[in-house]
């Protein structure tokens, strides 16, 4: 009875009613209604993903020689440039050898004035001793005297003497010519090593000085083969370890990774070598340190054939710790709080835009992007808007 008067009612409005009435239907529909909810999402991916440790380091030669000079006067030729290739026993420099030549000279005069000595005492001592055996026989025969024996002996034995003196005076000679030829030998440089000449020291016309210290006249390095030293911090140096993958980059082609194995970790700081603090400033030295971070070198070699790699480039460095390739990744902002056992909550946006929780195992983070083991396939969505995901999930208010 009433369904029929509601329909009589209305099928006495007018037509321009019954559209007033839907029109404000419509407007007060669109115009309460929640607007659709937006998140923002990004696919599973498959990817590589690693675990490393950063670090800055220097490359520097694997071999350097300071090529020295142990004698000392005046450069008078130098004969390689700087980025020569040099080879073992090569004339490098030559220092003026006329001091050296004296020294020499003189010490070949003493040496030829001691034998001359020795042979004139020689013939001494010949005499001497035919004078001894001489007054032996006389005095068995008593025709001498005791006296002229026992002078007889004296002068002997004197003359004996004398020989075994000049005999070490000799050998001390000897040693002496033989120094100062040697010494002459150093007027002219040689070169070490096979290498290449990366420093001159010491140019031509400089007078060296080598009576307290060798100074140095060029620097030989090797540069077949390079050796990086990362200073790897005292926060990281206990996952580092000889035989681990290393790779680094430097300024002048970031794009080019130089990869090999971590040679040695160095068991202390490079500050432990230069600190000369003694017994009793254990507490200055102290200070010092935990006013200070602390680094670690960390070595490794990389072969160098073509030389583009030179001494005191600076090398980003990544050792490292943990990889995977061609694993299932998300990004690691979208991992949110963690279960006792470990697995990480994800919220995942099916094609219907609902958003669903899910606790997932992780594996290699690089905070970046983070391996997911399971819970998720390659192609989902995953929020990162956390707010939004709140909004939508299961009993959000």
């Amino acid at each position: 009875m009433e369904v029929n008067a509601i329909r009589a009612r209305l099928f006495r409005w007018s037509p321009g009613a019954l559209l007033a009435v839907l029109l404000l239907w419509g407007i007060k529909h669109w115009a309460f209604a929640a607007p659709p909810l937006k998140v923002l999402t990004v696919p599973v991916r498959i990817a590589d993903v690693e675990q490393t440790v950063l670090a800055s380091g220097v490359i520097q030669p694997r071999k350097l020689v300071s090529v020295g000079a142990q004698a000392s006067g005046r450069i008078i030729a130098m004969h390689v440039n700087l980025g020569d290739q040099v080879h073992k026993g090569q004339l490098i420099a030559e220092i003026d050898p006329q001091p050296q030549q004296n020294a020499l000279n003189t010490a070949e005069a003493v040496l030829a004035q001691d034998r001359a000595q020795r042979a004139s005492r020689t013939a001494a001592l010949k005499l001497a001793e035919l004078t001894f055996k001489r007054a032996a026989v006389t005095l068995a025969q008593e025709a001498s005297s005791q006296a002229d024996y026992e002078t007889a002996e004296a002068t002997y034995k004197g003359a004996q003497a004398d020989i075994q003196a000049l005999d070490a005076q000799i050998k001390q000679a000897v040693i002496a010519v033989e120094l100062a030829r040697v010494t002459l030998g150093y007027t002219k440089v040689i070169a070490p090593m096979d290498g290449t000449v990366v420093a001159i020291v010491a140019p031509e016309g400089q007078t060296v000085n080598a009576v307290q210290a060798a100074p140095t006249i060029v620097k030989l390095a090797d540069l077949e083969t390079m050796t990086v030293k990362a200073q790897i911090s005292e926060a990281d140096v206990t996952r580092v370890h000889p035989g681990q993958k290393v790779y680094f980059t430097i300024l002048g082609a970031p794009d080019h990774r130089y990869y090999t194995r971590l040679r040695a970790v160095e068991p202390a700081p490079e500050s432990l070598a230069t600190d000369s603090s003694g017994p009793g400033a254990g507490a200055a030295a102290s200070n010092n340190t935990q006013n200070s971070a602390i680094y670690y070198n960390a070595l490794f070699d990389i072969a160098n054939s073509d030389h583009s790699l030179r001494p005191s480039m600076t090398a980003q460095v990544s050792v490292v710790l943990n990889e995977a390739k061609g694993v299932t990744t998300v990004p690691s902002s979208a991992l949110r709080e963690a279960r006792p056992d470990g697995r990480r909550l994800l919220r995942v946006q099916d094609h219907m835009g609902s958003i669903e929780d899910r606790w997932v195992r992780v594996g290699i983070d690089d905070n970046s992007i983070a391996q997911v083991l399971d819970g998720v396939k390659p192609g989902d969505r995953i929020v990162l808007d956390s707010s939004a995901a709140r909004l939508n999930s299961p009993g959000a208010s």
